[in-house]
């Protein structure tokens, strides 16, 4: 008779699978809750401690660390000496294994956890018990996901034992779903020491879908989201449309990123290839949504929309009339749902915006390597500002290279972006000179350049940039300063009457 070796936390399906072993003729070994669960289905599995003829201990934590546990799995059973062995100390083959473990991530996320809770809920003879038995998936199969219970049960019933490619499979699920339990751990003990560079870094997603393709139409690709539940488009629930696309998710993370900078006020963010092509501020959503159409119309058709107030049926009536791919929003009224779901394919997720705002770490891949940052998340308030030239900029002109100063932070470098009345007007984006940024953001604001504040991500290293703003009206400007040549952009100003601001820090996106 085979024998199974049963020890689980999360039981979905497990009655029905145990009980299909047993229809094939297989003994149960099980442990604790997992036995009781049986015993209540009317299934009569073997106790651990009558295998091992050694009771549980230490509450438990120690069960199934022996060697009548580990030799049954980790005998090579084509080797006569390992056989041998086994016989000489009364040890039976198990021949199946499916365990899965103790919850660590969902303890770590449970609203005041202790410490102490947290530590309890490492599982050790769990990731021992799959490690032994995978190693030696040539003779077992190894289960630690109930989606596998079916296919393994029907491959028993059919040839008597599981597949050698089944079992390759699921050993290597196995090592994947063990080093995954122990990035967790690791990710968890090493933010409570405060280390944000270790010397080494394992870090784990679990995947939410396949994507049709990657950036282009040859590239495959799946989209991931990690640990933490975050404000973040990998938390969101799509109502209605198609699939999300590779671009529409990178779309939509740069379009989130620049509303979580405008908390407190009524916000609406358009964004074009991960750069924002409109951004307004207003008294309410609608009013919002208004300015950001305005600032770029033509560049918003297709594009992403994310707003951080419910979208009610007037908005969602301006919504529909445009072509868009996604709308983001913390949620959708009932009329305005069924507005916009008239348009088949367009995407409209509901993202929580109480979801915590990460203060986690940037991860950008290179060729066999992996760039980690902190996330910019700096914010620049008016008492942080420090006027260089001879005119100080009026109330309203704060106001605004303030919100220029939001935007700026959030468009590839060299970035310039003009700001009026509370919408963007222009914006020069990922260009190889600050001086082609700037006319860039000002041809496509036309007249609505005179008056406007202009924002640059970086200093001025030469006074060209302040020049073209000269010649387009601008009024104030805003930037980092700290060039060796920064008097020459501040005489610049000075002759012709216009304010300019120091923040001391840079925005550069790359």
């Amino acid at each position: 008779m085979k024998r199974a070796l049963v020890s689980v936390s999360d039981k979905t399906g497990l009655v029905e699978f145990v009980q299909g072993l047993v229809d094939c003729g297989y003994e149960i070994i099980s442990t604790g809750g997992t036995k009781k669960a049986l015993e209540a289905a009317g299934i009569h599995p073997i106790g651990i401690s009558d295998v091992t003829g050694f009771p549980e201990i230490m509450d438990g934590r120690v069960k199934t660390l022996h060697p009548k546990v580990h030799g049954a799995l980790l005998c090579v059973r084509s080797n006569p000496d390992h056989v041998r062995q086994l016989q000489e100390l009364g040890i039976e083959y198990i021949d199946l294994v499916c365990v899965n473990l103790y919850p660590f991530k969902e303890t770590v996320l449970k609203p005041g956890v202790t410490h102490e809770e947290i530590i309890e809920n490492i599982d050790i003879g769990g990731p021992s018990m799959l490690r032994s038995a995978s190693k030696n998936y040539q003779s077992i199969p190894v289960l630690c996901d109930p989606k596998d219970y079916d296919k393994v049960l029907e491959e028993i019933r059919e040839n008597h034992e599981t597949t050698l490619e089944t079992r390759e499979r699921l050993a290597a699920k196995v090592f994947r779903h063990t080093a995954r339990y122990d990035a967790m751990i690791a990710d968890y003990l090493t933010k409570k020491t405060h280390e944000e560079f270790p010397e080494s870094m394992t870090i784990t997603f679990d995947k939410v879908q396949d994507l049709r393709y990657g950036e282009n139409p040859h590239q495959k690709a799946a989209f991931y989201k990690g640990m933490n539940p975050q404000y973040s488009l990998a938390n969101a629930t799509q109502l209605h449309g198609k699939e999300l696309s590779y671009n529409n998710i990178q779309d939509g993370n740069a379009a989130i990123e620049i509303l979580k900078d405008f908390e407190g006020q009524f916000a609406a963010v358009g964004v074009k290839h991960m750069n924002p092509c409109g951004v307004g501020i207003g008294e309410n959503i609608e009013a919002a949504w208004d300015k950001a159409y305005e600032a770029d119309s033509i560049s918003i058709f297709g594009g992403i929309v994310a707003l951080n107030a419910k979208v009610e049926k007037g908005l969602a009536e301006k919504l529909s009339k445009i072509f868009l791919e996604i709308i983001i929003a913390p949620d959708f009224s009932e009329e305005a749902l069924e507005i916009l779901t008239r348009k088949k394919n367009i995407r409209l997720m509901k993202l929580d915006t109480s979801l915590s705002v990460s203060s986690a770490l940037k991860y950008t891949n290179v060729n066999d390597g992996l760039l980690v940052q902190e996330m910019d998340q700096h914010i620049i308030n008016e008492e942080d500002l420090k006027c260089v030239t001879n005119r100080k900029p009026t109330e309203e002109e704060i106001k605004q290279l303030l919100f220029g100063w939001k935007v700026v932070k959030h468009v590839k470098s060299n970035a310039i972006v003009l700001a009026k009345n509370d919408m963007t007007v222009g914006v020069g984006a990922g260009q190889m000179n600050r001086v082609g940024a700037a006319k860039i953001a000002i041809e496509q604001a036309g007249e609505k350049a005179k008056g406007s504040v202009l924002a640059s991500d970086a200093f001025f290293p030469m006074p060209d940039t302040v020049q073209e703003a000269i010649k387009a009206g601008v009024t104030a400007i805003i930037q980092p300063g700290g060039s060796i040549k920064d008097q020459l952009s501040i005489d610049e100003c000075n002759e012709h009457g216009i304010t300019m601001v120091f923040t001391g820090v840079r925005h550069f996106k790359h």
